[in-house]
């Protein structure tokens, strides 16, 4: 990459996550309201921690950290750097305040552009830059799905945004037809991916149908009614018990308002507009509705080669990147040949390939431009604090 466009892009990243905190107090910002969650504060201050560690800690010549102590603070998962503040205490993390965590974010910024300007041609410094971009721009996702379950907690049901819930597209579902084959998976070319989406490989697919568009509030509020929370031959075991444990009767974020749903968003608690797609629903709500419509969830492969395989895939498939993140029937895995980076980057995506499912696409809280055909995002199957949505699959 040009390191001109990359120091570009540093900063209107790096302003980015300054603008999406914007909106919240001191205290909004230090508080977690759940273990897989995590502060404001704490996405502001491991975004730097990423820089600083990875990058200046490496390059910078007469390196000294901005605070020794950040080390561990800051540091989310990565064994090989040390040791690290438990994630379910980070909201226990009261000091530093955030006065000190946005001038750590100014210091590092100063200094990681200094390095760019002196070392433009490091192409494995430009390499590790642009990484912890697309890093940072993962967390601006998790910055406002952990605010929205935040503010879901006070019974204030305070707004963050008048925008950030999607518009709602009235469009009758339609099947795509595709042949299937032996076909082409995996990134291509030379601009950004992770590690996890190579090596390119193939695979064998047989005939299916996928869904036009994205299930909709409405078509899952029918799930509702025709008791399909209540009735087990929907659901895998496993769902199941977790569906009966958590007394789960909805999606999460909406209430019962009489005959009407309401559903609360980022910009409040609003009335459940029925035609934009559901969102906030684990792996087992997924499934389990799409066996109510005998239909199925499609595989992470019949997901990519669907979208990639037309030159203009919203000629047939709309709501890919830009609504809520889909469910695939895919566990996460390596591809064939996949080797783990060395470093404790490599610690990034193939430590965690266990006990989760891929998702395909991108949602409305997804930064413009950071996700592709290729992308593979990965949850527990019980996850539905994202903005996780439904695309149906079928075989031919």
């Amino acid at each position: 990459m040009n390191p001109a466009l990359l120091a570009g892009m540093y900063r209107t990243v790096r302003q980015h996550t300054l603008a999406l905190a914007s909106p919240l107090t001191a205290e909004d910002c230090c508080v977690q309201s759940m273990p897989d969650a995590s502060p404001t504060k704490w996405h502001l201050g491991h975004t730097s921690w990423f820089f600083e560690t990875f990058v200046l800690e490496r390059w910078e010549a007469d390196f000294q950290p901005f605070d020794a102590t950040f080390r561990v603070l800051f540091n989310s998962y990565y064994n090989a750097v040390g040791d690290k503040h438990p994630r379910p205490r980070r909201g226990l993390l009261t000091r530093p305040g955030l006065e000190v965590v946005l001038a750590y974010r100014a210091n590092v910024d100063q200094r990681v552009l200094a390095l760019l300007a002196a070392k433009p041609m490091d192409t494995e410094l430009l390499t590790l830059v642009e990484l912890g971009i697309q890093h940072e721009q993962q967390h601006q996702e998790l910055l406002l799905t952990d605010v929205k379950h935040l503010f879901s907690c006070s019974p204030l049901l305070p707004r963050y945004s008048g925008q950030l819930h999607g518009e709602p597209l009235n469009e009758d579902l339609s099947w795509k037809d595709v042949a299937g084959g032996v076909v082409d998976i995996g990134h291509d070319g030379d601009t950004f991916c992770f590690d996890n989406e190579l090596p390119r490989h193939q695979v064998f697919l047989q005939p299916y149908r996928l869904a036009s568009r994205l299930v909709t509030n409405v078509e899952f509020a029918e799930f509702i009614s025709a008791g399909g929370y209540g009735d087990p031959k929907h659901w895998l075991a496993e769902g199941w018990d977790w569906r009966v444990a958590q007394q789960r009767e909805h999606p999460l974020y909406w209430h019962s308002a009489g005959a009407q749903w309401q559903e609360f968003t980022l910009g409040g608690l609003l009335p459940a507009d029925p035609h934009r797609p559901v969102t906030h629903v684990s792996y087992y709500e997924a499934d389990a509705y799409a066996r109510w419509i005998n239909a199925r969830l499609p595989t992470e492969f019949e997901w990519e080669y669907a979208v990639m395989k037309e030159s203009n895939p919203p000629s047939g498939l709309i709501q890919l990147f830009d609504s809520a993140w889909q469910w695939t029937s895919s566990s996460y895995a390596a591809y064939p040949g996949f080797r783990v980076r060395p470093g404790a980057v490599g610690e990034y995506n193939g430590k965690f390939m266990v006990n989760q499912y891929v998702l395909r696409g991108g949602s409305i809280a997804t930064p413009a431009g950071h996700s592709r055909a290729t992308y593979r995002n990965f949850f527990p199957s019980s996850a539905c604090w994202q903005f996780t949505g439904i695309r149906l699959a079928q075989d031919a």
